[in-house]
């Protein structure tokens, strides 16, 4: 493995590369000799002590290797080492650049593999040796282990290790990607990893940024998918290396993991999962709409979910109260649909990312703003003619922070609740309704009666209905056809404040303010009969509070169908009469000529009055009950007895009020 030539005191301090290099000289000169016996020369005895399992690549002729040794005399004395100088050799093999023996011992050699050499004389240093180093016809004794090899015709090596079953997309040449990686040199010494960074490696791809060899084997990647990349050092750091931690000439590896790859002149990715049928309306920019999402970065990463907090995201779109990317993913969707909205980051949380996505306690939800504007209002001037308050924020609101008792666990995320920077954001979102401040009740005919109608509902009438509400997902709410489970006496989302028998028909007086403001309009100009379908926005139903079973900002479906109905009275009127009412009322109301009349007589004549068709009650009420209603308005003292004095029709109690107003 050294030169030979004229002695020289610096031999021992010449780099171990400079001394082989010389040998090819005293090869050169015949300095080998034949055995003692005037016999065949011996060959290079070769003993492999350690093979290790995997053998990718064998070292064949013209190979580029770097490898450790130390060289010994039969008796075990030490002659070199590049140990010693903590430098490995680096040099091509099999092109007389080492001496023989050294050349035929490393052919066929696996990285890692440690192999003992016995080189003879001939194939050594020869019957010269190396002046005061090596006597003449020396047997040397060499410890190796191969620690790389590599070829200058050699590629980048790439092997998939896990592929995703879903690629959205591969990586090309001027994407942005995000990547983990361990990266070892091929005898599996680490040198550098991200994992031990607390995050991962974001870069262009095919721009200068990346060694040649690191921007080849990115490319086809899938997010989520594993590789281990082989890169020869022509396509790393070559023979400078790169400071103390990648030695010259070093082939590199690395096993890396791809989180998620965008494009900057990426747009907002849609991908329908399921479109129910019978779509008609499709949201638009100044809809409110509430959803449920599930929220991944693009290697599968859950990082937040409405699901898990049992509530839809409430918001309006297309107005900057959500990222923008998320802005544009909403709109044109469908009631019910359920679609996958891939968002760039630039259409995202950018290349800060976000340090909370999560309920933070105390936090207020902030959306950033521009230079020289001020910051906008928290909540939004909705249908409901006051502020609506900002809803519980997703991650796909800008600057998402928010007022919750409960903080937010992260999922998977290393980091807990945090966004990375330059991260691609997956959707998968299902729509449960959407609405417009402006929308009004809408109404659909399902049937009608057959005969001739002559008289629909109006303000005032008093009517009795069946129905069924549900939300617009499907979910069943409320029904007149049973009770609702879990409660006895529930109370419906419909109705006022009121209990009800859910086996019976609905009863309610139009124009009363009993039922919310959209279900009185909808069953205005009904037929007897007749089913409709109506769709309540949520202004005119329970606005953003909701109410019992009903989520807050919901839109109503209702199914009704009209049982009956029966004109009502006049505000403030329990009785009328269909005709004038009796000259001398008080004497007729007097049954027994007493100049009084008891709560008994006053009873009798009015359901006599009611009984002949000459008058009516209120409609919906118990008769007794409104009967005594009216004997106590009229007894003004409150004696149990009415007098002539004391009786007086609404209609003169009316006048009198104007009288003394004026």
């Amino acid at each position: 493995m050294f030169p030979a030539g004229p002695p020289s005191h610096s031999l021992l301090r010449l780099p171990l590369l400079q001394l082989l290099l010389l040998v090819v000289q005293a090869v050169g000169r015949g300095l080998g000799r034949a055995s003692p016996a005037g016999g065949p020369l011996e060959d290079v005895v070769i003993e492999r002590y350690h093979i290790p399992r995997a053998c990718p690549r064998e070292v064949q002729m013209g190979d580029f290797v770097r490898y450790h040794y130390n060289g010994t005399f039969e008796d075990g004395k030490k002659f070199d080492s590049s140990y010693d100088r903590n430098t490995l050799v680096a040099i091509v093999v099999g092109v007389g650049r080492l001496i023989t023996g050294m050349d035929r011992g490393l052919m066929g050699m696996c990285v890692n593999e440690r192999r003992r050499l016995i080189v003879p004389p001939h194939l050594g240093y020869g019957s010269i040796g190396l002046a005061g180093l090596i006597p003449p016809d020396a047997t040397l004794y060499f410890d190796v282990v191969l620690l790389d090899v590599w070829n200058k015709e050699d590629t980048v090596q790439v092997s998939t290790l896990l592929r995703p079953p879903h690629c959205p997309r591969m990586v090309q040449d001027g994407d942005f990607v995000r990547y983990h990686y361990n990266g070892t040199l091929l005898d599996g010494t680490s040198f550098d990893t991200s994992y031990s960074k607390g995050g991962t490696y974001d870069t262009y791809v095919g721009s200068g940024w990346l060694i040649k060899g690191m921007d080849q084997g990115l490319l086809g990647m899938c997010p989520g998918e594993r590789r281990k990349i082989i890169i020869p050092p022509f396509l790393a750091y070559g023979e400078k290396g790169y400071g103390t931690v990648i030695p010259p000439q070093a082939s590199l590896v690395f096993h890396v993991l791809l989180i998620d790859v965008h494009n900057p002149k990426d747009a907002v990715q849609l991908e329908t999962l399921e479109l129910p049928p019978g779509c008609v309306r499709r949201a638009g920019a100044g809809d409110f709409m509430r959803y449920h999402y599930n929220g991944s970065l693009m290697d599968g990463t859950l990082f937040d979910s409405s699901y898990s907090r049992n509530h839809t995201y409430n918001t309006y779109i297309g107005q900057g109260y959500i990222i923008p990317g998320m802005d544009q993913g909403l709109q044109g969707a469908c009631m019910g649909e359920r679609r996958r909205i891939t968002i760039p980051p630039h259409l995202a949380y950018g290349e800060n990312g976000t340090d909370s996505i999560g309920f933070l306690q105390g936090s207020a939800p902030l959306r950033p703003f521009r230079s020289g504007e001020g910051q906008p209002s928290l909540g939004r001037e909705g249908g409901y003619g006051k502020t609506e308050p900002a809803y519980p924020q997703d991650p796909a609101v800008l600057g998402a922070s928010v007022s919750s008792p409960v903080k937010w666990a992260s999922h998977a995320d290393p980091q807990g609740d945090k966004i990375p920077g330059s991260a691609v954001l997956i959707f998968n979102v299902h729509v449960i309704d959407f609405h417009n401040p402006a929308d009004v009740v809408e109404i659909r005919t399902l049937s009608r009666p057959s005969e001739t109608c002559n008289e629909t509902t109006k303000l005032g009438d008093f009517v009795r209905y069946h129905y069924n509400c549900s939300l617009l997902d499907g979910t069943q709410l409320f029904t007149s056809g049973e009770t609702d489970a879990g409660s006895h006496e529930p109370s419906r989302p419909h109705f006022r404040g009121q209990r009800h028998d859910y086996g019976a028909p609905q009863e309610a007086t139009l124009g009363a303010n009993k039922v919310i403001e959209g279900l009185d309009t909808g069953l205005q100009g009904m037929c007897v009969g007749e089913r409709r379908q109506l769709i309540v926005p949520p202004h005119l139903a329970h606005g953003e509070s909701g109410a019992r079973g009903v989520p807050g900002s919901a839109v109503l479906l209702f199914e009704v169908e009209l049982v009956s109905r029966e004109d009502g009275l006049p505000t403030g009127y329990l009785f009328v009469w269909h005709k004038d009412p009796p000259a001398n009322l008080f004497e007729d109301m007097d049954l027994n000529k007493d100049g009084e009349v008891p709560p008994e007589e006053f009873s009798t004549f009015i359901k006599a009055q009611v009984s002949e068709g000459k008058g009516r009650l209120m409609p919906g009420q118990d008769p007794e009950k409104t009967i005594g209603d009216m004997f106590q308005n009229q007894d003004r003292n409150q004696d149990g007895k009415i007098t002539v004095d004391e009786l007086k029709l609404k209609s003169d109690e009316d006048e009198e009020r104007v009288h003394e107003e004026l």
